[in-house]
């Protein structure tokens, strides 16, 4: 969701910025440390000592409340409107409180259904919640093309057998291959969907 179909990247920067300075963390690290993870798990490792739900809370309570600058990734709006609607789903570190905070400021259609860290018990860079995501479209993950833009979330669609498309939003193209992306493009205005296959199989495609 985040840096690939929402731009969040100001109000997520300014809540963990708070949080950072709070505890004498350098904040770039942290904002790097806790994209595309669930924030519990940033957490967790960097207080390993502290109430880690409590922390959890009050992160997750200021970013929804922070919702300035949050919009649509370009592209977001065109490929999401263009898939048929039982064809697709949202799989996110956020909370699902977040994620429909963040879909709705940002114009975006939701899903039915969709993963967030609420649904999961082990997130990003496991496969679960992308495997999760197939179930929910009654599909093999195999047959699955993840979006994504953070590492974790690479290294996520790829254990759990997806081909996955990497965005040039939060990370470099070398870190990004590292992961195992298949392709790298700049957004999702670079990926268009054709015209189905027998009804059936979607076919997506893409602008370097």
């Amino acid at each position: 969701m985040d840096g690939v179909l929402v731009d969040s990247t100001p109000a997520v920067a300014r809540v963990w910025a708070v949080w950072a300075g709070k505890y004498g963390f350098d904040a770039d690290a942290v904002v790097k440390m806790a994209h595309g993870r669930p924030s519990i798990t940033t957490i967790r490792e960097l207080l390993p000592d502290g109430d880690h739900d409590a922390e959890n809370r009050e992160v997750e309570r200021q970013e929804i409340e922070d919702i300035e600058g949050v919009v649509a990734m370009p592209g977001a709006v065109e490929i999401l409107r263009a898939l048929p609607e039982d064809r697709w789903t949202v799989v996110t570190s956020a909370t699902k409180a977040l994620a429909e905070v963040r879909l709705r400021a940002a114009g975006l259609p939701l899903p039915k259904i969709f993963v967030t860290s609420d649904d999961v018990t082990r997130g990003k860079p496991d496969p679960e919640p992308y495997r999760k995501g197939a179930e929910i479209l009654g599909v093999a993950s195999s047959d699955c093309v993840v979006v994504e833009d953070a590492p974790a979330g690479i290294r996520a669609g790829k254990a759990a057998g997806a081909r996955v498309i990497a965005l040039r939003a939060t990370a470099e193209d070398s870190e990004l291959a590292a992961a195992g992306a298949d392709w790298i493009v700049d957004d999702m205005s670079k990926l268009s969907l054709e015209s189905p296959v027998n009804g059936n199989a979607l076919i997506l495609s893409m602008q370097k």
